[in-house]
């Protein structure tokens, strides 16, 4: 793990995980496969997930004003839930049948709110048993792939929060989450002196983009917000399906 190129994509991938910690739409999914461009994509989730934590504690920070607090009730139990299965079927369940699976419910999702005709939005409310079920989701994907943000804005898009306020409710949850899922990652192996020690090199770029992208959600309009979370839901929603598709193959 040394060299130019791996360096570049490196303190690349880590700008993008602190970009999407600062509240910027899905940006920080691509952390993963930026990684996979120079190294083995599991060894890349394993060296990432500690990025990912220390930014998360910027990002808690920067929104810790602007959150939903039911929402989160409603989703962290299930996500927690899903790690657990997430953990307990690590040898079982082929990481590509997830990132597949992951990826045509985010890309449907996206096409049907891109390609229907505009009408008026009428924010629905956080229903328990769906927010349960997605955040399960989320904590499964999340633990074998760090792809968590598809069913997780399958559940919260259409709940019409403010943008900083969605910004803030997904950078609280995905914290938890990853917190979580460190114990676990551990314990797989995937956690190791040398990761720790470049992740601790890597937080610097990390740490710097969170708050670049607080100030990019405080300046987009709002309606280019959440379109841009469409747009960003798509286009990674394609990557892991043909992410998938390949593994598969």
């Amino acid at each position: 793990m040394d060299g130019i190129g791996f360096w570049l994509a490196a303190v690349l991938a880590s700008a993008l995980v602190g970009m999407g910690k600062g509240g910027v739409p899905v940006v920080g999914m691509l952390g993963v496969p930026v990684m996979a461009l120079v190294m083995n994509p599991v060894m890349a989730a394993g060296l990432l997930l500690p990025v990912y934590v220390v930014s998360d504690a910027f990002g808690l920070y920067a929104y810790r004003r602007a959150f939903d607090r039911r929402v989160l009730a409603i989703l962290l139990p299930g996500a927690v839930a899903g790690i657990g299965l997430g953990w307990a079927t690590a040898s079982l369940v082929p990481e590509a049948a997830v990132t597949l699976l992951v990826g045509a419910i985010g890309l449907a999702f996206a096409l049907n709110i891109l390609l229907r005709r505009p009408k008026e939005v009428v924010p629905q409310r956080a229903e328990v048993a769906p927010g349960l079920f997605w955040g399960a989701v989320t904590g499964f994907t999340s633990f074998v792939s760090h792809a968590g943000a598809p069913p997780y804005q399958l559940y919260t898009l259409p709940l019409g929060m403010p943008k900083a306020v969605f910004a803030g409710t997904a950078t609280i949850a995905f914290a938890v989450i990853n917190a979580v899922k460190l114990v676990p990652y551990y314990a797989l192996g995937q956690l190791d002196a040398g990761n720790l020690k470049l992740a601790a090199v890597l937080a610097l770029p990390a740490v710097i983009a969170v708050f670049a992208g607080v100030r990019l959600v405080q300046v987009l309009p709002e309606r280019l917000f959440f379109r841009l979370v469409v747009w960003a839901l798509a286009l990674i929603s394609v990557k892991l399906v043909w992410d998938g598709v390949s593994g598969l193959i």
